[in-house]
């Protein structure tokens, strides 16, 4: 349940410094598991340039991916708060490119999703909406909606989300789909136009029947649309740490 306390420890692991909830079940959705590293002799050469390891050659484990590689192929310490590292850790290449996009959902829409946003609500098939907030949990897991009730949805229980966009027609509604991401089916997503309300599907705790839920942007319609932009971005990561 959200209630549980956000504890957290300092682990030292072979690849650094993490700061770990106490719970290992209680990481946020966005989180990655650190990779198993290749064992060194199964590395006689780097894994990008398959140049030889020797005295002078020395082998250097990427600790995103595993792989194996030379100083020149793994020289960048780049930040990777989706495993937790408290230092910026040894990256390969590729790696690095991946961690450096990916810092600026950490730097910016994380925040911007633990402000909120203003939006009517309506529970499944419904005739009555609500205004509330909705907001991401400090420890990522939960979306705590709060007007005159309060819910919250479990993140790692939703089974698809539709971002609604507004188009340069009002009759037109363009729709970025985020499907099974319980089961890390496929993405499709359409094009890059103004967020103006999003759809949920998600299973309650202790249920296994999918519920909807469709919020739609408030009074404050620049700020809604910034959440769920936001939310659009974390959905992507939220996928990806599912299908690793």
């Amino acid at each position: 349940m959200s209630s549980v306390p956000d504890g957290k420890k300092l682990v030292r692991s072979p690849s650094g410094l993490r700061m770990v909830p106490e719970n290992g079940a209680f990481n946020s959705p966005f989180s990655l598991d650190e990779p198993q590293w290749v064992p060194d002799k199964e590395c006689p050469s780097c894994m990008q340039c398959t140049k030889k390891f020797d005295f002078l050659t020395r082998k250097h484990h990427c600790r995103r991916c595993g792989r194996c590689f030379c100083d020149k192929c793994c020289s960048k310490k780049v930040t990777l708060p989706r495993m937790c590292f408290v230092d910026p850790v040894r990256q390969c290449g590729e790696c690095s490119r991946v961690s450096q996009k990916e810092m600026e959902f950490y730097d910016k829409q994380l925040k911007v999703l633990m402000g909120g946003g203003t939006f009517i609500v309506t529970l499944g098939t419904s005739e009555k909406s609500e205004t509330m907030m909705c907001r991401l949990s400090n420890n990522h897991r939960y979306l705590f909606l709060d007007g005159e009730s309060h819910f919250e949805v479990e993140l790692s229980r939703i089974s698809s989300m539709q971002v609604l966009t507004e188009e340069s027609t009002p009759e037109e509604n363009d729709i970025h789909t985020y499907t099974s991401l319980l089961d890390s089916q496929s993405i499709s997503e359409g094009g890059n136009c103004r967020a103006s309300g999003m759809l949920l599907h998600y299973k309650p705790m202790g249920s296994q029947d999918p519920k909807q839920l469709r919020m739609e942007a408030a009074e404050d319609k620049k700020t809604a649309s910034s959440w769920l932009a936001a939310m659009h971005k974390g959905a992507k990561l939220l996928y990806e740490a599912r299908d690793q």
